[in-house]
């Protein structure tokens, strides 16, 4: 039997700004430009898994599942700051592109997953003509 993809997403708005705490201010001004002032997007997380259809339930994965653990992950995300509220953003470690928040995600999501389920794909939309996938192709 072929496994089946399930997709879901949230919406959420959120601020953030882009910059390095070990650079400095005109070097962070010259590389992120405005986007280093604090600013809102409405933005699409998606969650993409693969798995075989359960022929008891129907379901290749459980979306209260998926739910729960992605709404532990994104808890206080709506109407708040994504610099404050993700550890590794708030610490420096890590600057909140829709790239390294959507590798971020997934990294975060993937061992979350029940088996036979797997997360193949965190897609990150800031607006609807910005965003992007982590992994950028999927393993087989």
């Amino acid at each position: 039997m072929s496994d089946a993809r399930f997709i879901r997403r949230w919406h959420f708005s959120a601020s953030h700004r882009y910059g390095r705490a070990d650079w400095s201010t005109e070097r962070n001004r010259s590389v992120f430009g405005a986007q280093m002032d604090i600013h809102e997007h409405d933005w699409m997380l998606e969650v993409h898994t693969v798995g075989p259809i359960d022929p008891d339930t129907g379901f290749s994965v459980a979306l209260s599942a998926v739910d729960r653990i992605v709404g532990d992950m994104t808890e206080g995300w709506d109407g708040g700051d994504l610099n404050v509220l993700i550890p590794e953003v708030a610490s420096g470690s890590l600057v909140p592109t829709t790239e390294s928040l959507a590798r971020w995600a997934y990294m975060h999501l993937e061992s979350r997953i029940s088996p036979p389920a797997r997360l193949v794909r965190v897609a990150l939309f800031e607006s609807p003509t910005v965003g992007s996938q982590y992994p950028a192709e999927e393993s087989p």
